[in-house]
């Protein structure tokens, strides 16, 4: 087995814009001189919630990404990640990234969301979901934002439980949230103290200042709900080593009396050590924080970092592509790839994608064709099951933008969108026809 880490953020921002540095939230170094040392993450998992949703907003965010996770986007992708998948619900935003080698062992990424507002049919309390395997390993991660206030208790555990009911994923023997090897669960899950422990806003604020955490927590209407089994029960959670994240009155680190503080910002996780012979997954928890250094909402960020056990020795079958010397704006272009067919099952929604050499996200393609429209190099009638099959297709009409180098990316499709990478091309040089 082989040791990935994970690294987990989840932030009610409040409606804010990121106008403070975002180094902090993303334990990086400001310098990326300063780097030499400092052990990246494989993954970033970023859970934002009450993101700015207000209908010409949502109208700009279908075209552009939102500005919390672009910010996050120029940090990292300095740091050589790609974004794998974003998911948004209103306010609610779910962005995983990946270091670049890791592209090739990913597979089946997938996307949900739950709607629990106004009895289901209001998307600003719910929940969003990105769903994957890395190196043979599946994961689920969730973000969510339940229902708010001390006495909505019974709601928090409804939309819990509707959210597990609800999900519903295509790819087969993973099809519901806990029917993955690793699940993760973080957001503003909204729980507050116990209605019994009675204190005020300010009695509870002596008891944060006096450092006596565990009498707070012993209250904690979370921890309540999981041993009683009403929700959250098939997830563990380390200890919050922090005082509670809300709620601050914002631009300061100072909690406001109109509410009792509480740990609503939380990360949960789920290992199934057994789901395969002679073999015990692991999630190992590194860090569990908060920041205070941020002051944009009510809420304070917390972020985790776990070490996750995957298959060292796990291989994927890949599209090879044949090297391209060079291709010309004025002409058409043809990309010529191997595909073993016994190994690697194509469909009509599979599709090649034109990226920059040094793309950031998988959304960001220049162009594509889909690759029912190959044709076949090899002329023969049956192929042997030791044999790969090489196929031909064209690019017509590039963009006039394109200059400079850029790589072909293989996507199988499925009909349910379930993505998978199955191919990078080495890069190459785009040129027009008389600067050859």
């Amino acid at each position: 087995m082989e040791d990935i880490k994970l690294y987990f953020v989840t932030y009610n921002v409040g409606t804010s814009v990121p106008v403070q540095e975002l180094y902090d939230l993303l334990s990086l170094p400001e310098e990326l001189k300063n780097e030499k040392n400092h052990q990246l993450p494989d993954f970033y998992i970023l859970s934002f919630q009450e993101v700015k949703a207000q209908p010409h907003n949502l109208f700009l965010d279908a075209i552009f990404e939102d500005p919390w996770t672009t910010c996050c986007k120029e940090l990292l992708e300095k740091r050589n990640y790609v974004k794998l998948k974003s998911v948004r619900l209103q306010g609610l935003i779910m962005s995983v990234f990946t270091l670049r080698k890791h592209l090739l062992s990913i597979r089946e990424i997938e996307s949900e969301y739950t709607r629990t507002g106004l009895s289901g049919m209001w998307g600003n309390k719910g929940a969003v979901s990105v769903r994957l395997s890395i190196y043979g390993i599946s994961m689920c991660f969730v973000n969510a934002h339940l229902s708010a206030h001390d006495d909505h208790l019974k709601d928090r555990i409804e939309d819990y439980n509707t959210i597990v009911k609800d999900h519903e994923f295509h790819v087969p023997e993973h099809t519901e949230i806990f029917f993955h090897d690793y699940v993760f669960w973080m957001g503003d899950l909204n729980f507050r103290l116990l209605e019994e422990f009675e204190q005020s806003p300010e009695e509870i604020e002596r008891i944060i200042l006096k450092k006596d955490l565990a009498t707070l927590f012993k209250n904690d209407q979370l921890r309540h709900v999981m041993k009683k089994g009403q929700a959250f029960s098939e997830l563990g959670e380390q200890t919050p080593p922090f005082p509670p994240t809300f709620k601050f009155e914002v631009g300061t680190n100072s909690y406001d009396y109109k509410r009792r503080p509480a740990w609503c910002d939380r990360i949960l996780y789920k290992v199934s050590p057994h789901n395969y012979e002679n073999i015990t997954l692991k999630a190992e928890q590194l860090t569990y924080k908060y920041h205070p250094f941020y002051t944009l909402s009510d809420h304070k960020p917390v972020t985790a970092e776990f070490s996750v056990k995957v298959f060292s020795d796990f291989a994927e079958s890949i599209i090879e592509f044949d090297k391209i010397s060079t291709w010309y704006l004025e002409e058409d272009n043809e990309v010529v790839y191997k595909v073993n067919p016994w190994k690697i099952p194509q469909t009509e929604e599979d599709w090649i994608g034109l990226f920059k050499e040094n793309f950031n996200s998988l959304d960001d393609y220049v162009c594509y064709n889909y690759t029912n429209k190959s044709s076949s190099v090899s002329t023969e009638t049956k192929v042997e099951k030791s044999e790969s099959l090489k196929y031909t297709l064209t690019f017509s009409e590039l963009p006039s933008r394109c200059h400079g180098n850029y790589v072909l990316v293989y996507f199988s499709q499925s009909e349910d969108k379930v993505l998978s990478v199955l191919g990078i091309s080495d890069p190459f040089p785009i040129l027009k026809k008389d600067s050859d």
